[in-house]
C-alpha cells in the first residue's frame, strides 16, 4: 500500500474521531485513567524503593549492631536466714569484646565501637547542647561519611587521646559561621577540642530519624575514642562512688555489679546503672549471606565473655530494612497489576466502542468499497481511530499520573519518583491496547458486503 492511501486512510480515522469528540473522549476514560494509575503506582514504588536505599546507606552496608541494654534491677526480698540467689558479674561492652570478634570471627571486615556522651557546646558566648561521639576512623568508612574540609585523626591523635574533634556540617555553620573552623577550639563540656575537619553534610529525613531510630549526624561532635577514655568518662574503671554504692549495697540496698558513675539521686539502688564502657559496636561482614550465621556466632561469644548475662541486644537493620522493600515490592506488584487490569479494561471499552461504530457507519463503509477502497484500506481506517484514541488517553493519562503522583508526594508525605521508563512503558502498553483491541472492530468493517452495506437501514 503506497503512502498516498496510507494518508488518506488517516486523515478520514481523524475526520471520524473529530467529528464524535465526545465518545471518543468517553471511550479512551480507560486508558486514561489506567495510564495514570501505572505512572503513580510505579512513582509510589520506585519512592519506597529510593528511600529504603539512602536507609541502608544511614546505617551501612552488611553492619551488625550490638547495643549493650541497662534495665532496671528486681529482686524478691527473702526471709533473714534464707539465701539470695547473687547477680552474676558481667564487665557489659567493652573494648575487649571487639578485639575478640576481630580476632576469633571470620568474614568480619571491620569494627566500630562507639562512646555516646550528652554535653554541650560553648564558643562565642553561644551553649547549645549536642552528642560527643568518640570513633575510631572505621566508623567513617562504614557510614559512608567524607570530609568537606580538614584531615581525618592521624596515629597519634588516636593512640594518645588528643584533644581534637571533627564536627558535622550544622556545629559549622551555628559556630563557624564566617571562618574556617579547622584548626579554631571549641569547647565540648569540660574540655577544649581542637577542630581538625568538618563533615560533609548529610541529609537525613523525618521518616528515617523515626523508622530507624538514628540521629541527626550534622549535629554531632566526633573525637577519638581514646580521648573520651582518657579526658571525658571511661565506665570500665572501678571508681569510689561504685565502692560507696557497694558499701550501701552491702547493708541492705541493691548491689549494682560493674563499673560507671553515678548520678548521685536517691534512686540509685533502685535502676542499674550503666557499666558498659562502649554504647555501641556495628560489625561490618563481608558477605550479606553471612550476615544471619556471624550473628549467631556473635551472640554465642558475648555469652561466655559476659557470664550468661544478657545485657545486650543484636540487630542486623539491613536485613530488617529488604525485608520492608520486599514488602513494599509486593505491595507495589499488586498495585501495578490492578492498574494493567484497568488498561486491559480501557482497551475493551475501545473495542466495543469500535464495534458499536461499524454498525453505525455501515452505509459509508459500502459507499467506500463500492467505489474502489479496499479490504486493507478499511482495516486501517478503524484501526488508526483506536490507536488515536488510545495514544490520546496515553497522553492525557501520562499528564494525569503525574499530577497525582506529585499530589500523593505533596499531601500525603510519601516518597514518589517518577521515571521514564514508567512512563514509556505506561505509554507503549497504552499503545498496544488500542492496537490489538482495535483489529476485531477493524476486520469486521473489512468483511462488511458493500451492496448489503449500502442497503442497510
Amino acid at each position: 500500500m503506497n503512502k498516498e492511501r496510507v494518508l488518506a486512510n488517516l486523515g478520514i480515522a481523524i475526520e471520524a474521531v473529530l467529528a464524535n469528540r465526545m465518545r471518543s473522549v468517553l471511550t479512551a476514560l480507560g486508558i486514561i485513567f489506567g495510564v495514570a494509575a501505572v505512572i503513580a503506582m510505579l512513582a509510589i514504588g520506585n519512592g519506597a524503593q529510593q528511600e529504603i536505599l539512602e536507609q541502608i546507606k544511614l546505617v551501612g552496608v552488611n553492619n551488625i549492631i550490638i547495643e549493650p541494654v541497662v534495665e532496671q534491677t528486681e529482686e524478691t526480698l527473702a526471709e533473714e536466714g534464707e539465701g539470695k540467689e547473687k547477680k552474676k558479674f558481667s564487665p557489659g561492652l567493652t573494648l575487649e569484646d571487639k578485639e575478640s570478634i576481630m580476632k576469633t570471627i571470620p568474614g568480619v571486615e571491620t569494627i566500630s565501637p562507639e562512646i555516646l556522651l550528652e554535653t554541650y557546646i560553648i564558643k562565642n558566648g553561644i551553649r547549645r547542647s549536642a552528642k560527643l561521639v568518640g570513633v575510631e576512623p572505621s566508623y567513617f568508612d562504614i557510614f559512608n561519611f567524607s570530609l568537606a574540609e580538614g584531615k581525618m585523626f592521624n596515629e597519634t591523635q588516636l593512640e594518645k587521646g588528643e584533644a581534637v574533634c571533627i564536627i558535622g556540617k550544622s556545629i559549622r555553620a551555628k559556630f563557624f559561621p564566617s571562618e574556617n573552623p579547622v584548626g579554631k577550639m571549641l569547647k565540648c563540656g569540660p574540655n577544649w577540642l581542637k577542630v581538625v575537619g568538618v563533615l560533609d553534610e548529610r541529609y537525613i529525613s523525618e521518616s528515617s530519624i523515626s523508622k530507624l531510630g538514628i540521629r541527626d549526624y550534622n549535629m554531632d561532635v566526633y573525637t577519638p575514642l581514646q580521648t573520651v577514655l582518657v579526658r571525658y568518662k571511661n565506665r570500665s574503671m572501678l571508681t569510689q562512688e561504685m565502692i560507696q554504692g557497694a558499701n550501701r549495697g552491702s547493708s541492705g540496698n541493691v548491689i549494682i555489679i560493674g563499673g560507671g558513675g553515678s548520678n548521685g539521686s536517691n534512686n540509685e539502688s533502685q535502676q542499674s546503672v550503666n557499666y558498659h564502657q562502649l554504647d555501641r559496636l556495628v560489625v561490618q561482614v563481608a558477605e550479606t549471606e553471612k550476615l544471619n550465621p556471624t550473628a549467631d556466632v556473635i551472640v554465642r561469644m558475648l555469652e561466655r565473655k559476659h557470664n550468661q548475662v544478657v545485657d545486650y541486644e543484636i540487630e542486623i537493620p539491613e536485613l530488617l530494612l529488604k525485608q520492608q522493600q520486599r514488602t513494599n515490592d509486593i505491595f507495589s506488584y499488586v498495585l501495578g497489576a490492578i492498574a494493567g487490569i484497568s488498561l486491559i479494561v480501557g482497551g475493551i471499552g475501545i473495542m466495543n466502542i469500535m464495534l458499536a461504530s461499524v454498525l453505525e457507519r455501515i452505509k459509508e463503509i459500502g459507499l467506500r468499497l463500492s467505489i474502489g477502497a479496499k479490504k486493507a484500506d478499511i482495516i486501517n481506517q478503524f484501526m488508526f481511530e483506536s490507536m488515536m484514541i488510545s495514544i490520546s488517553g496515553g497522553f492525557i493519562g501520562i499528564l494525569l499520573g503525574v499530577i497525582m503522583a506529585s499530589a500523593v508526594s505533596r499531601f500525603a508525605d510519601i516518597p514518589t519518583v517518577i521515571s521514564f521508563g514508567s512512563i514509556l512503558i505506561s505509554f507503549g502498553v497504552a499503545t498496544a491496547i488500542g492496537l490489538i483491541f482495535g483489529i476485531a472492530p477493524a476486520r469486521k468493517a473489512a468483511m462488511q458486503d458493500p451492496i448489503t452495506s449500502l442497503r442497510y437501514e
